[in-house]
């Protein structure tokens, strides 16, 4: 039998020498722990992402270990679709949402539990940096939106989808149309076979669509002429966010984890070319597609000029007026200070 500490020490030994020598033992075994033990100290942060590419700088940022250089444990879940992302949020299995989340189905989330969501970038399209489109079957002899009049037209599931399809047929004097709900995955498939006669889709449909001699693009950025009123004006339709209890309960890591995600942003925009080989594993884009498909712009929330917040304002705005959003949201409130 072990004989016991206290009868192995001199008797000049005190407490304190005994208390010294437990903390002198438990640093010792800390340091000389695995990595990977010792990292399960820090913070977790569980960030919710639906698979498409607008969720670029997450990947990157995860790839590239931007995270774990700041000392972050972060978390990937995926999602099927982006009211899921948002679901997981409110219901505290998440701590944000990655770019591509549906700014209005964060919105929905915000209105159902007031102060919850803090956007801290988001993704803006519009003619230019393209997203949102409509597309066609190739042989199609539409050739401007009034041309699908009475026509079967697909949206992508979700209120968000729907209501912006219906909006952008309406004022493109397409008047008539049906909307139908279908997986964006499902767009181009249906359309070659006569299911339907357009979509009101997002990228990469319409590009998958084009290698495959299926679909062309009847108009791109319709969001942003039909919705906006200006081709060029940005279409702030994806965001990503951080819970506010999270912030609260972790201002530094909240920090911390917002610039790691600014240098997945960052490396984006310096280096396109090379960042798409993160689109592999994350989303279904892959081989030649995902050296074709457009990449999303970013803004960061300490990029917003008042230009940008007002077309953020005027997106939200359409789902009031619509009666989707039970009361007019400002979307500054929404919009992380640092």
């Amino acid at each position: 039998m072990k004989t016991p500490l206290s009868t192995t020490l001199p008797a000049t030994s005190s407490r304190r020498t005994v208390l010294q020598l437990g903390v002198a033992s438990a640093a010792i075994g800390v340091l000389g722990a695995p990595s990977i033990v010792r990292a399960q100290a820090a913070t977790k942060v569980r960030l919710g992402y639906w698979p498409i590419a607008a969720g670029l700088p997450f990947y990157a940022a995860i790839e590239l270990g931007y995270f774990k250089e700041a000392g972050l444990d972060v978390e990937p879940l995926k999602f099927a679709g982006a009211q899921q992302v948002m679901e997981a949020v409110l219901s505290g299995r998440s701590d944000g949402t990655a770019n591509g989340t549906g700014s209005a189905n964060v919105a929905i989330g915000e209105l159902a539990q007031p102060g919850t969501f803090k956007i801290f970038c988001a993704n803006p399209s519009n003619v230019k940096n393209v997203l949102d489109e409509v597309i066609v079957p190739v042989a199609s002899t539409a050739k401007v939106m009034a041309d699908l009049k009475g026509k079967r037209v697909a949206s992508g599931p979700g209120i968000q989808n729907v209501t912006l399809a219906k909006t952008v047929l309406e004022r493109g004097g397409a008047t008539g149309a049906t909307v139908v709900e279908l997986p964006i995955g499902q767009h181009v498939a249906a359309l070659a076979a006569g299911q339907i006669d357009g979509a009101y889709t997002l990228e990469p449909t319409g590009t998958i669509g084009r290698l495959n001699g299926t679909s062309r693009v009847l108009e791109a950025g319709v969001i942003s002429r039909y919705v906006l009123g200006d081709n060029m004006a940005p279409w702030f339709g994806g965001s990503a966010s951080l819970s506010s209890e999270f912030i609260k309960k972790n201002p530094e890591v909240a920090k911390k984890f917002i610039a790691a995600y600014a240098k997945g942003v960052a490396y984006v925009r310096s280096k396109p070319v090379e960042a798409r080989k993160y689109l592999t594993g994350y989303t279904p884009i892959e081989g030649a597609l995902a050296g074709e498909v457009p990449l999303a712009a970013y803004t960061m929330y300490n990029e917003f000029s008042p230009a940008d917040v007002a077309h953020f304002q005027k997106f939200f705005d359409l789902f009031s007026e619509k009666g989707i959003f039970s009361s007019r949201l400002m979307v500054d409130t929404m919009i992380y200070k640092g």
